[in-house]
């Protein structure tokens, strides 16, 4: 049965989901140790100490840093922080686990309580923030034939876990939720939020319940999800799983499954322990967090701008659609750049000119970028060039058409419009209409099968003899000008 993101899964059962979200802070060290953090190019296992190697006898140090950001994090989901918190013990057994267990966070977390707020088929929903705490990550496994490496390079790196309550009701409102999340880490600076990287990363609990029922069913965790597409997917697949089990008449058993995103599918990995296997104690070598007032309210000052924030100024202030909005702040990088054009702009009506730049923005820069395959940030085109084509254009010194030619000589140079429109020698356009009339006329002379179609009802004829006029004037005329009169002369010179 194919689905829609307004239909459900199935009419008979309901799906819930919680998230718990993983993401790598940016900071410099470790989360317990001074080791570099920059290890993404590094050979393996260089980038490591006695702490974050696990050796006997070492202490930790907390990273005020990766504190300060988990609260910020919190701040910005809404969530109360405590005036006293502590890390824990947690004790399990894996390869990729140094010491035997990993300092993590447990019934005192740094926040608790929040809320993230999605839209979804035109309806907002507010998805409950269990916690943000913060850990340590693991090393990490290199599987071979045979045999599995480990690079602690990444082992120790400062963990923050969002944890959601199960308030999400379909594979779709998952996704949004993510979505949403990762823009708020990375406007806020806190993340890098590359999924593919392995620096944000989503494990998925999913349980399904006869519609109408209360009572939660049996969860299973779902790991290994890379993207949001395949955070979709394995929901998906997985509620389905739980639904045909039980409508045959079994029963699900609480454990954590692997997606292979090859096969489309979620595989058990193994039984899923509770909080009491993990022998949770309070870390001996780590001192309580006493977390002052003040020091919250400062990091609240320090809160960038968040993107419905954002996006509602975007609105207001410079009168963009709300569609042209939420594509400006989907991107961080993009919604700067965008606010960068229209900062270096000489111009005092900052509207129209928002506009433009809001236009011109979203079609030939994106366009551009893409072809180009680079992120805004790494543009050889400033924001100042594109201020500077746009006053070229506000004063008529070029035409549409010629924008776009400068636009791309200048993505490809990063030499500014003006200078580009000078070196070349491009005229302005054709302001006598006289002129312009005149080759009008010409054209309308020389094309007689394409005047006859448009006269004929073909009315997309129009644009070859349009084609003919801007090729007679080399550009120079302006279209919104040469239409119309050609029109009129169309008429005119009919019967």
């Amino acid at each position: 049965m194919t689905t829609t993101a307004d239909t459900p899964i199935d009419t008979d059962y309901e799906v819930v989901i919680g998230l718990e979200v993983h993401s790598q802070l940016l900071t410099r060290s470790k989360m317990f140790c001074s080791c570099s953090t920059n290890y993404a190019n590094a050979a393996p296992n260089t980038h490591v100490c006695p702490v974050c190697m696990g050796m006997p006898g070492v202490l930790p140090v907390i990273n005020q840093k990766a504190v300060q950001y988990t609260i910020m994090t919190a701040l910005a989901l809404n969530c109360s922080i405590p005036e006293y918190s502590k890390f824990d013990r947690k004790s399990y057994h894996y390869p990729d686990l140094m010491k035997g267990y990993q300092i993590s966070q447990y019934d005192i977390p740094l926040s608790s309580d929040g809320y993230l707020v999605i839209e979804h088929n035109g309806q907002e929903r507010r998805i409950g923030i269990t916690r943000v705490h913060l850990e340590e990550d693991t090393a990490r496994s290199l599987h071979r034939p045979g045999y599995t490496l480990i690079d602690v390079n990444r082992a120790g790196t400062p963990l923050m876990e969002i944890v959601s309550e199960p308030d999400m009701r379909s594979p779709e409102e998952a996704r949004l939720y993510m979505q949403k999340l990762r823009e708020i880490l990375i406007y806020i600076g806190v993340s890098s939020g590359r999924m593919e990287e392995g620096s944000l990363r989503c494990d998925a609990n999913v349980s399904v319940r006869p519609r109408g029922q209360q009572k939660l069913g049996v969860k299973t965790e779902i790991k290994n999800m890379n993207s949001f597409r395949s955070v979709e997917r394995a929901l998906e697949y997985e509620a389905r799983r739980q639904i045909e089990v039980l409508r045959n008449g079994g029963t699900i058993r609480q454990e954590t499954r692997g997606w292979i995103e090859t096969k489309g599918i979620t595989v058990t990995q193994r039984v899923k322990e509770k909080a009491d296997d993990y022998r949770y104690f309070p870390e001996p070598d780590l001192p309580p967090l006493i977390i002052n007032r003040a020091s919250v309210e400062e990091i609240r000052r320090q809160l960038s701008e968040l993107p419905d924030e954002r996006r509602a100024r975007y609105q207001k202030e410079y009168g963009l659609s709300a569609q042209d909005a939420n594509v400006l702040t989907e991107d961080k990088t993009l919604g700067d750049y965008f606010e960068q054009v229209v900062a270096a702009s000489p111009v005092k009506d900052r509207l129209v000119r928002a506009k433009a730049a809001s236009n011109w923005v979203l079609s030939e820069v994106v366009r551009l970028l893409k072809a180009n395959s680079i992120g805004v940030q790494d543009s050889p085109l400033k924001p100042a060039a594109l201020a500077n084509l746009l006053d070229l254009l506000d004063r008529e010194r070029i035409t549409g058409k010629q924008a776009k030619e400068v636009l791309d000589e200048a993505f490809a140079t990063g030499e500014m419009p003006e200078a580009i429109v000078e070196r070349k020698g491009i005229k302005p356009p054709i302001s006598d209409l006289s002129t312009l009339e005149r080759i009008i006329e010409e054209v309308i002379a020389r094309n007689e099968k394409a005047v006859n179609d448009y006269r004929n009802g073909k009315l997309n004829a129009i644009q070859s003899l349009i084609g003919q006029v801007m090729k007679q004037t080399r550009g120079q005329a302006k279209i919104d000008v040469v239409r119309p009169l050609l029109q009129k002369k169309l008429e005119e010179t009919q019967g």
